[in-house]
């Protein structure tokens, strides 16, 4: 072991939370070591995300912290200078059953008292915005023109790379074996290349963070759950909007779709039940019940040609919303985990959070958000929109 390198903070995942954290750490001003059991960054649940962006959320703290979110990624061209594919087009969450209709509705008293741009929009109106829908039994949606989405792997070296310009150093293949704890409290970690010292230490290990959890003595309730995605060929652009279906049909919860920026259409499906591990494997059922629900709804789709399919870890809470706090049992350990397969969203604007709760610079609208997401929540209901 070399001597232990000293540092404010060690941010322990370098994914969709760590690495906007860390930009945000080290521009505070604070000494930011990222520590990663991968090659690189981003090769986590972060190189498997589709890209949406959204604030459509019914939790108020998700609702917030993704509008900042949402304002970072959507000027990162202007005032950083690398291209992350932006694209506003906005996410629709469409409706066919009377059920689905009120629910999406009830909503929008919640979304919108919390500043989120969001309207119900009537058959008529959401097939002018939406033409290639199948109008068959459509009821109508919401629609949230303020949402969109990015390149979640150009982002990701995009905050890496600003990161490492503000002052915030990196290690790679060096998982995290132990944390280094004292009286009480966080001292640093350790890893196979030796110790580094810090008196705050930030869990963002995606879908490994119960196992960094358990080494400070808690048990998270955050369970990789894995869901599959795919996209195609480049076509000509005729899709704005994000589109949710939130019907549950056999095998799949809800599955979404939108066509990126460069022109290829990007899917994925939530199983159901959940597929809990590790296990990141394509299967060969994905495709098939995939391409079934995408042709139903917009059968514009049947002839176009899917170029890859691939795998990922949803980290999910019982709650459907993310874990953020402080720990209670052991000062200086900073929980940023259960991202519920919305960390790419949700990272830009809880980065900035997580580096306010470290130096001390919270808003009372920040703390009412925390508030929301402790540790220590009673974990009942669900996030309706998760």
């Amino acid at each position: 072991m070399g001597p232990r390198r000293s540092y404010d903070v060690i941010i322990v995942g370098a994914g969709s939370i760590g690495l906007p954290a860390a930009l945000a750490m080290a521009e505070a001003g604070l000494r930011t070591l990222v520590v990663d059991q991968a090659a690189s960054a981003g090769q986590g649940s972060n190189k498997a995300a589709i890209g949406g962006i959204r604030a459509t959320h019914s939790d108020p703290a998700k609702i917030r912290i993704c509008l900042r979110s949402i304002e970072i990624f959507s000027t990162w061209k202007e005032r950083r200078g690398e291209d992350i594919e932006w694209h506003r087009g906005g996410y629709c969450f469409v409706a066919y059953a009377e059920n689905e209709e009120r629910a999406l509705r009830e909503l929008l008293v919640i979304q919108k008292a919390f500043g989120l741009k969001i309207d119900w929009l009537d058959k008529a109106a959401m097939l002018d915005l939406l033409p290639d829908l199948n109008p068959e039994g459509l009821l109508g949606g919401t629609y949230a023109p303020g949402d969109g989405n990015a390149s979640p792997l150009l982002a990701a070296h995009a905050f890496f790379q600003a990161a490492r310009r503000a002052g915030a150093e990196f290690r790679f293949r060096e998982p995290v074996r132990d944390l280094i704890l004292a009286n009480g409290a966080v001292r640093g970690v350790r890893t196979d290349a030796g110790e580094y010292g810090a008196e705050v230490v930030v869990n963002a290990a995606g879908g490994w963070a119960a196992e960094i959890g358990r080494m400070a003595g808690l048990e998270l309730p955050v369970k990789p759950d894995s869901h599959e995605a795919a996209v195609t060929e480049p076509v000509a652009r005729f899709l704005e909007p994000l589109v949710v279906d939130i019907r549950p049909l056999g095998p799949s919860a809800n599955y979404y779709f939108y066509q990126h920026k460069t022109g290829q259409v990007v899917f994925c499906i939530t199983p159901s039940p959940s597929i809990w591990g590790l296990d990141t494997r394509e299967t060969s059922s994905f495709l098939p019940l995939v391409a079934r629900r995408l042709v139903s709804l917009m059968p514009r789709l049947r002839h176009i040609r899917v170029r890859r399919t691939w795998r990922g870890l949803y980290p999910m809470t019982p709650d459907g919303a993310p874990i953020v706090g402080w720990a209670r049992e052991v000062k200086g350990f900073l929980q940023a985990a259960g991202m519920c397969g919305q960390g790419f969203m949700i990272g830009p604007g809880l980065g900035e959070m997580l580096a306010q709760m470290v130096t001390g610079r919270l808003s009372a609208e920040d703390r009412e958000s925390l508030g929301l997401l402790s540790p220590y929540r009673s974990f009942e209901g669900q996030e309706k929109l998760k």
